[in-house]
């Protein structure tokens, strides 16, 4: 029989220290105290017990494993920690200089005040009178200094910062914010203090927060798949509200149940990355990580649709990243991933709140899968995309040249495949704070038909006056059919990019197992970038390469499919063809 923890039992831990009713009251009783996950934990921070801490390794594992076992060294541990915190940020005070909390416009406040607010609350009987006066002081105006950005102050010296995104609950910083205010209200003995940040919480953040996640239909992140994977921030604070408060934020509105399908539906089908959307400054290329996976465990835990749990339990258990990789993300391994589930019913996924489509035409690995964009471009991660698309079989076909890049950051048009619009020689941006928009028309074995008007994403300018998009995807092949109006001294250029060299023979062209054929014009000229020879002293361009389409007067259309590997050997033009080649050995894996 497995060990658990029921809360109603709690109680009856005193005798080893565990306290038995905390403020914050984050359940516990999932956790199997005899599965590899809980064991791999434990050895994790028995480690950092023992003087050997490994990377991040942080006060809130130890104050986590003295909740599950009320073993004193843990309750010690985590102290020390919190204590140093505390102690270093007041020796900068004193000097007149901001704490490390405040760094990067407090992007961290979050998880440096969970560290001291669990540790306050479950090691209470390890903290001294003194700890906890001089604990919470520093808290309350870490707390106070994000809200009010403009009267920010420490030891009483003024350290005003810009207030980055107080205001935007669809921010990644916005869920640190809320964070720190959450776990510093929970557990903070002041009755004033509690009262001042659930009244702020309660009244303005929450509902904020719920307000917006409600527009988003289909679930998912407007800052694309790098920066929206601070969802499972969001959830997990969706789990200690509920838990704490018996308020359900979580499924208050379908945001949290369409994310499973909009992360499923966005991960490739060999399962090991995901759509490059937006952003990827972990790394360039957006393998599957520790992180993907704790989103999806925070929203399978957090989901009441039976469905989406199922389906989440089918990717935990069939993805690349079947187990957390690094230490410090060993504690979330903890929540249950349930049983083997099944894939989702559909093969086409239209999320509208993010502008993203998903079509596969199979759940199987060598499944071609196809990504789109057209929607809101408004947060700052987001990509000058729209009208872009990606194309995947066993490896990428097409794909944005971000991904290899050196920062994993590059948001311009001429990396995406759309249509690149040059005035006077400079190419013609898309504006912020636009949306574009797509019909969707799914058909079987995940074929779709979409038509999209980009035109907004122009935002006015004379340069694009017009320009729709059409794909249809079907049987393994994408047609696109661009049709557009410009000024006169614009033009347009078809652009795709791929991993390695092209072989280009008139209107077709060939790179690894992607064909392209240029349809129309009939004169199309086409050409190829190597984006190696754009790259400055950092390697900004790593690898890859873009081939132009150029010539059309008001359309182009372009037929994609894929077949036997063709590779270009040098800069001699030899070609060789591989009909059973391996795509998985390609560039960029």
């Amino acid at each position: 029989m497995l060990r658990r923890i029921p809360r109603f039992a709690l109680a009856t831990l005193l005798a080893v220290g565990v306290p038995c009713r905390a403020a914050i009251d984050l359940d516990l009783s999932y956790v199997d105290l005899q599965s590899p996950a809980y064991q791999r934990f434990k050895a994790w921070v028995d480690q950092a017990v023992a003087g050997d801490p490994g990377y991040a390794f942080s006060a809130t594992d130890a104050a986590t494993l003295f909740r599950l076992t009320g073993q004193a060294p843990y309750a010690t541990l985590a102290v020390q920690m919190v204590e140093r915190q505390v102690a270093e940020a007041e020796a900068l005070i004193a000097q007149g200089q901001r704490p490390e909390i405040s760094g990067d416009s407090y992007l961290h406040v979050g998880e440096m005040l969970r560290d001291l607010a669990l540790t306050y609350d479950w090691c209470a009987a390890s903290v001294t009178p003194q700890q906890r006066t001089r604990w919470s002081a520093y808290a309350q105006q870490a707390v106070w200094n994000v809200w009010h950005p403009d009267e920010a102050q420490w030891g009483g010296h003024a350290h005003p910062w810009s207030g980055w995104s107080i205001d935007n609950p669809a921010n990644n910083y916005y869920y640190s914010f809320v964070e720190a205010t959450m776990v510093w209200a929970l557990a903070t003995g002041d009755a004033s203090q509690r009262a001042a940040w659930m009244q702020l919480l309660q009244d303005v953040k929450l509902p904020a927060l719920e307000q917006y996640a409600a527009t988003l239909a289909g679930g998912g992140s407007q800052e694309g798949t790098g920066y929206g994977l601070s969802h499972r921030s969001l959830f997990w604070l969706y789990r200690l509200w509920r838990d704490t408060t018996g308020a359900d934020l979580a499924n208050a509105n379908a945001h949290l149940t369409d994310s499973i399908a909009w992360w499923i539906h966005a991960t490739v089908p060999t399962r090991d990355r995901v759509a490059p959307i937006g952003d990827q400054s972990r790394v360039s290329e957006p393998v599957l990580y520790d992180y993907h996976r704790h989103l999806m465990l925070e929203a399978h835990r957090m989901t009441d649709d039976a469905t989406a749990r199922a389906n989440a339990s089918w990717w935990l258990h069939s993805v690349s990243q079947t187990q957390m990789e690094s230490g410090f993300n060993f504690r979330h391994d903890l929540l249950p991933s349930g049983s083997d589930g099944v894939p989702p019913a559909d093969l086409v996924y239209h999320a509208s709140g993010t502008g993203q489509l998903f079509a596969r035409t199979g759940w199987d690995e060598g499944a071609m899968w196809l990504q789109f964009s057209a929607g809101p471009y408004r947060e700052s991660h987001a990509h000058q995309d729209q009208g872009s698309f990606t194309l995947f079989q066993n490896d990428w076909l097409a794909v944005t040249e971000n991904i290899w890049t050196h920062s994993g950051i590059q948001q311009g048009t001429d990396v995406h495949n759309l249509l690149r619009f040059e005035r006077d020689g400079a190419i013609v941006p898309q504006r912020v704070d636009t949306v574009s928009t797509m019909t969707v028309v799914p058909g079987a074995g995940g074929a779709v038909h979409v038509e999209a008007d980009l035109t907004p994403a122009y935002a006015g300018d004379p340069a694009v006056q017009s320009w729709q998009r059409t794909l249809d995807f079907a049987g393994g092949r994408l047609t696109v059919h661009d049709s557009y109006a410009l000024d006169a001294n614009t033009q347009a250029v078809f652009q795709l990019n791929v991993p390695m060299r092209p072989v280009i023979n008139g209107s077709t062209a060939q790179a690894g197992a992607l064909r392209l054929r240029v349809l129309s014009p009939p004169g199309a000229t086409l050409s190829a970038l190597d984006w190696s020879t754009r790259s400055d002293e950092d390697e900004t361009y790593r690898q890859g390469w873009r081939i132009d389409v150029a010539g059309g007067v008001g359309e182009y259309v372009v037929e994609l499919e894929a077949g036997d590997e063709v590779f270009a050997d040098g800069f001699d033009g030899t070609v060789r063809v591989s009909p059973d080649a391996d795509r998985t050995a390609t560039a960029g894996r």
